[in-house]
């Protein structure tokens, strides 16, 4: 079997050895591949177990709220009458004894400093949420993305097959025309070469196909290839008029800019909780126990086995070598960059927006020039075919018809699937893909 009788089977077929290749196949909508996504992409899971990570901060920083409650056991062998003498200051002695007992410390007030600490891991942790939708919308974008341009593959692949069909059929008639001396062998050769072409593409096309379904994998992500029927969606409406009314829409909905917002918010709070640090904390402190067994016989006076105790604590910072100026100077500069991170990202969504404002009209524009050039490429196909059957043309000039409407289909599929992915990132940019 030739080459070309192999590659028009293989046309014919919708490329059947590619898709002994790769199974299963999948059906899927554009609805479908975008809920497959949010549910298994890794990136959207991770995002989750940071905001579950951030909620456990949030209880971290309440906790200084609730009493610090312990269990103690106790036991200790010294010589009589011993003190200990090296080390901090201290009142203990050194006496046989073996104790439990229970320490309590509760925080009365910090002067606002937990209060503080809260509200910013709190914030923080209302960020994480934003986070999470921020990478929802990255995944939806590569969903569409992918998804049209498999299908944009996938139609090329049909096209690449009507076009070696017809330039087969072409091929056969001139040479059967060439046989019976009505057609010169020059004639042959030119289709031929036309013929040659179109194998070309088709095996191009086939290749792209098998690119495109990587991408829409690993997009969908999951971990194993198949081959996917997809489902066409309507061509969408065409771009608003005016991209500034997008732009301050884009403002108001991009979940990473509410992101920033919010951790602006939260290093705020952060910045007042290390000012709270110079101001005073009371404490409040309790103790009690049971000692079953002391040596009293080491010992000037007799101790009770039973011992309890309260007392309040009440610290008020006065020279630390400039610590705590320097932890809430440093809080101030990271709430000032964060304003300028805020700053800066609403600047990069508004060129965002506005380009892709931009491409979005240049690629609806051109539905309607890409149709045009197609309808006058099949009408000047047609007729040279006409005149090249009536022998008033060469094939040279059908050849370059055929060449035409190819390139023609291929622009009119691209201007209608590009529009498609265009429009989706569009409604990215402005917050408003779903």
């Amino acid at each position: 079997m030739s080459i070309t009788r192999f590659l028009l089977i293989s046309a014919f077929t919708g490329g059947g050895l590619l898709v002994a290749q790769v199974s299963p196949v999948v059906h899927l909508s554009l609805k479908d591949a975008a809920d497959l996504a949010l549910k298994n992409h890794p990136l959207v899971l991770a995002a989750q177990d940071v905001i579950s990570a951030t909620n456990e901060q949030v209880r971290q920083a309440r906790a200084a709220y609730y009493p610090d409650f312990n269990g103690d056991v106790t036991a200790s062998q010294g010589n009589p009458q011993g003190r200990i003498g090296a080390g901090y200051l201290t009142d203990s002695r050194l006496f046989d004894r073996f104790g439990q007992g229970l320490t309590l410390n509760q925080l009365i007030t910090d002067s606002g400093r937990t209060r503080n600490l809260v509200a910013s891991s709190r914030l923080r942790a209302n960020a994480t949420e934003q986070d999470l939708q921020a990478t929802r919308y990255d995944v939806l974008v590569s969903v569409n993305n992918a998804y049209f341009n498999t299908l944009r593959a996938q139609a090329l692949v049909k096209v690449a097959q009507s076009t070696v069909a017809a330039r087969q059929l072409l091929v056969d008639q001139v040479t059967a025309l060439a046989q019976n001396n009505l057609r010169s062998q020059l004639d042959v050769s030119f289709a031929s070469v036309n013929l040659a072409q179109a194998q070309l593409l088709l095996i191009r096309s086939q290749d792209e196909v098998k690119r495109a379904y990587a991408e829409l994998t690993r997009a969908l992500g999951t971990d194993q290839t198949a081959t996917y029927d997809l489902a066409e969606q309507p061509l969408p409406p065409s771009p608003p008029a005016d991209a500034e009314q997008l732009v301050a829409q884009a403002t108001q909905n991009r979940p990473e800019l509410a992101s920033l917002r919010l951790n602006l918010q939260a290093a705020n709070r952060f910045e007042q909780a290390e000012r709270d640090l110079k101001r005073p904390t009371v404490n409040l402190i309790g103790v009690g126990g049971y000692m079953p067994y002391i040596n009293q016989e080491t010992l000037p006076r007799v101790i009770p086995n039973e011992y309890e105790g309260v007392g309040v604590n009440i610290q008020v910072p006065i020279f630390n070598g400039h610590l705590f100026s320097a932890r809430e100077q440093e809080a101030h500069y990271r709430a000032l960059e964060a304003d300028q991170r805020v700053r800066d990202r609403q600047q990069q969504i508004a060129r965002d927006v506005r380009a892709a404002w931009a491409s979005a009209m240049t690629a609806y524009q051109g539905l309607d020039v890409s149709a045009q050039l197609l309808r006058q490429a099949t009408l000047a196909m047609n007729l040279a075919q006409g005149r090249y059957d009536l022998q008033l043309a060469s094939i040279v000039e059908l050849t370059q018809a055929q060449l035409n409407v190819t390139s023609a289909e291929i622009e009119n599929l691209n201007a209608k699937y590009d529009y498609q992915s265009q429009y989706a990132t569009l409604q990215y940019t402005i917050g408003s893909l779903r």
